[in-house]
This record gives structure tokens, C-alpha cells and sequence, in this order.
């Protein structure tokens, strides 16, 4: 069982910076789709940023130019470098790991970090 853990979310201002990191207990394989998603009251959990299956990397239309995913498979981490934040940012972040093999398809996600953004 994989567990996943969010952090880097606070208080930030608009136009500013945040780096959210996600560190798992488990191998995180080049050929895994690791991805980050937002949510907020009363609304569904939407995909921000994701790196599918280690190849092709796609954004949400909304932080396209603003916001970057990155993986460092030596230390088991996803990250997300956000800037020019906005306050419709404003969400729970969480970090979603797919993992495919053999025995099926295995979806793990974090407890989440919260992000506001405000004045």
C-alpha cells in the first residue's frame, strides 16, 4: 500500500509563488501516471497537472504558463511550482498516483494541502 503525502500549501498572496511536494512510501516507476488535482467546496475534484504513464505532461487550460509538474524518480517525488497565483487557486491540492501492472490498476491519493490565496 502506497501513502502519499502533500505539503507546501499555505497562505499566499496574489501574483505569488508556492511549491507543493508529494512524497510517497513506494517506488514511483518511470511508466506511472502521477498527477495533481484541486478541489473545492461543494465541487468535484478537477485535474491541475498531470504526467501520464512518464511521457506526455498536460494542464488544465486555467494554470497553463503558470503552473509546472515535475517528478524525481531517484526520491519518490511529485512536485508542483505554481506562480502568478491567483485567488481562484484558492483550493485543497491532493497528488493522485496510477500505478499499472499485471495484477490491474492501483489509484492512491494524499490527504491533501491546502492553498489559499488572498490579501
Amino acid at each position: 500500500q502506497v501513502q502519499l503525502v502533500e505539503s507546501g500549501g499555505g497562505l499566499v498572496q496574489p501574483g505569488g509563488s508556492l511549491r507543493l511536494s508529494c512524497a510517497s512510501s513506494g517506488t514511483i516507476l518511470s511508466s506511472d501516471t502521477v498527477g495533481w488535482y484541486r478541489q473545492t467546496p461543494g465541487n468535484e475534484r478537477d485535474m491541475v497537472a498531470i504526467i501520464r504513464r512518464g511521457r506526455t505532461t498536460d494542464y488544465a487550460e486555467s494554470v497553463k504558463g503558470r503552473f509546472t509538474i515535475s517528478r524525481d524518480n531517484a526520491k519518490n517525488t511529485v512536485s508542483l511550482q505554481m506562480v502568478s497565483l491567483k485567488p481562484e487557486d484558492t483550493a485543497v491540492y491532493y497528488c493522485n498516483l496510477v500505478q499499472s501492472n499485471w495484477r490491474g490498476v492501483y489509484t492512491y491519493w494524499g490527504l491533501g494541502t491546502q492553498v489559499t490565496v488572498s490579501s
